[in-house]
Parts: structure tokens; C-alpha cells; sequence
């Protein structure tokens, strides 16, 4: 079936550069590119504090200037690096680390490493869950969350899933929402209990990668294979679906202009605004590069941030690998003109 796949992404992705949608005063556009240029892979993006942008970038973690692009540090020893997470009541930043089974810690404020954590097997998303104030990995070959205590640096749970945990979002309330892309579903944990409320299929969508949430009106934004997902997070019912180009693997939400981002590693950014609780629409698709598929907002400056490099060329069905020198991050926003 490859070629009628390849005719349905081709057509698919007619209609998403044909997409006129809401007019907006400002369009969204890329205005800025920070060149990194050294070689290696990369996952997720982080914006932290103090105008600190965190990349990461096979081995270690890059640190940019937010806003200028410089060059302010590094966080090494970080084999297989995926995620960043920061819980900066305590001026502390960790990264989950795939190949080595391990999270790093350390300080935001000089990037030093204080200390390494063994967690599951090949940790791959991590974030702070506020409501109980635990770093939290997703980790994907063993099929778990490891729950780590930033007081003591110690997993003090191990939450067993029934597929691959592929990222995860709080409603800073006590539920952790979890998508599991071999499965096609969200599963619900109870955070302070540490265990499984649900498991919600998000059908017809499915490999679900990137997960955000608008915590207000208590909706989920999954990240399909062409498709946005939207589901209750009090129900588990599925709402809507807004198609988004190919290779989607990063989503995420800016709560004060109610605008859902997809990142896609077709070359796509595709904007969706939430104009109720019940209606959404697909309002802009921005060109950005192919491989751009991962991404992180400040949501103060309503800015995207999206690592990218040229990949060399194969045959279909093959991982292709990035070109030495080109490893950069777009900077997407709305255009002041």
C-alpha cells in the first residue's frame, strides 16, 4: 500500500496548504533560525528559565540565548538524550537519558551536573508533575513511568503500562495523562495513588506522539498519524479530529491565544485555534523544514521553537540520518506586520 499512502499524505497535504481558515491581523511565520551546526540527533526542545533555551542534541544538551540564539552553555554526558524537564522551585533541571537508563540532574542557573538517577528502560519524555511535586519519565521499552522524588533523587514508583509511553501531560489536579502509541489510547493515572484510572482510545486517530492540554476547558490535543486528536479529559470522549500533515511528533497549547501547535516532520506547522470547548478549526499551516517535528512554546512571547536539520537522502521506509552542520532551531511567530 505504499503508493496509495504516499497519494493520501500527498492529497492531504493539498488541503492543509489550501487551508484559509480564521483570518488572523498577525500571522504566524518563521522570523528567526539559530544555527547550531554540530553533529548528531536530536528529541525535545525545552524553553526554561531565565530566557534559557534547552536542545537537546544526541550526547548533550545545548543552551541558547532565547531570544538572541548565542550559545550560553552545555549539559554533557547525557547519552541518548530525549527530554528536558525543570522543577525550578528548587533551581534544578533533568534530563531523561535513552541510552543510559538514567535521568541527569542539574543546576539551571550554571547547567553543572549534580547527579545521575536510574529509571526504566530507554526514558523518553520527562516533566514536572505540580501536583505532587515528582519528575516523571515515559519510559519506552520498558513500558513504564518511573516516578522520582526531587527531595531525595530516588524512584519512589514504578507505574507498569500495557504498551509504549510516548509523552505525557498533568492537569496539575492529581491525574497524569499518558499517550500509549502502540495502542492507539490515553491511559489516566492517578498520581498520588500511583495507578491506572483508564485507558480512552482516541480511534479513529492512531501512533499517538505529541499530547498538550487546556487545563481550563479540560481537553486533550493528541498528535496522530494525519491527524489532531481531541478528546475529553473528564470522559475520554473523542470530540473532534483536525487534519495535520505527516510525521507529527510534538504538540503543544498556548492557553492565552487558545491556539493548539503540531509540529510535523513533513514540513509543516500546522495552528489550530480552539474557539470553544466544542469547536475547533485549522486556521494556518506554516512551512517550516522537513524534520522539524518536535517543539516547545514561551508562552509569554507566544513564540515557537522548532530543531530541524537537512537529512540526507534514501529510499523509502529508510532512517535517514542528519547532515553534519545543518542542526538548527526555527523560531516561528506571529508576524508584526
Amino acid at each position: 500500500m505504499p503508493c496509495l499512502r504516499s497519494f493520501l499524505s500527498a492529497a492531504l497535504l493539498l488541503i492543509l496548504l489550501t487551508t484559509t481558515g480564521k483570518a488572523q491581523p498577525h500571522a504566524f511565520r518563521l522570523i528567526r533560525t539559530f544555527h547550531i551546526g554540530s553533529p548528531g540527533g536530536w528529541d525535545y526542545i525545552a524553553a526554561g528559565p531565565d530566557n534559557k533555551l534547552y536542545v537537546s542534541h544526541g550526547t548533550h544538551v545545548v543552551i541558547l540565548d532565547k531570544k538572541k540564539g548565542d550559545s550560553v552553555g552545555v549539559i554533557p554526558n547525557t547519552p541518548g538524550v530525549h527530554g528536558i524537564a525543570f522543577y525550578e522551585a528548587i533551581g534544578k533541571g533533568y534530563t531523561s537519558n535513552g541510552r543510559t537508563n538514567s535521568v541527569s540532574v542539574f543546576d539551571i542557573r550554571t547547567g553543572r551536573v549534580l547527579s545521575q538517577i536510574p529509571t526504566g528502560q530507554n526514558p523518553d519524555a520527562i516533566l514536572f508533575e505540580p501536583f505532587t511535586r515528582t519528575i516523571v519519565t515515559c519510559n519506552g521499552r520498558s513500558h513504564d513511568l518511573s516516578i522520582i522524588d526531587p527531595a531525595t533523587e530516588q524512584v519512589i514508583g514504578t507505574i507498569f503500562l500495557d504498551g509504549k509511553p510516548e509523552t505525557a501531560v498533568s492537569d496539575e489536579a492529581g491525574r497524569l495523562f499518558v499517550n500509549i502509541e502502540d495502542r492507539d489510547e490515553i491511559t489516566v493515572v492517578d498520581m498520588v495513588h500511583k495507578n491506572i484510572l483508564a485507558n480512552w482510545s482516541l480511534s479513529p486517530g492512531d501512533r499517538p506522539t505529541g499530547l498538550a492540554i487546556d487545563r481550563k476547558s479540560k481537553r486533550l490535543f493528541a498528535g496522530c498519524d494525519n491527524w489532531l486528536m481531541v478528546m475529553d479529559a473528564v470522559t475520554g470522549n473523542v470530540l473532534a479530529k483536525l487534519p495535520i500533515a505527516d510525521g507529527c511528533d510534538g504538540v503543544v497549547f498556548d492557553p492565552r491565544l487558545k491556539d493548539i501547535f503540531a509540529s510535523c516532520g513533513e514540513g509543516l506547522l500546522t495552528i489550530i485555534h480552539e474557539n470553544s470547548p466544542s469547536s475547533f478549526q485549522v486556521i494556518a499551516n506554516v512551512p517550516t523544514r522537513r524534520s522539524a517535528r518536535t517543539l516547545a512554546i514561551d508562552e509569554k512571547e507566544h513564540r515557537l521553537f522548532l530543531p530541524a536539520a537537512e537529512m540526507e537522502k534514501g529510499g523509502t521506509g529508510e532512517k535517514l540520518r542528519p547532515l553534519p552542520g545543518t542542526f538548527e532551531v526555527l523560531v516561528v511567530a506571529k508576524s508584526k506586520h
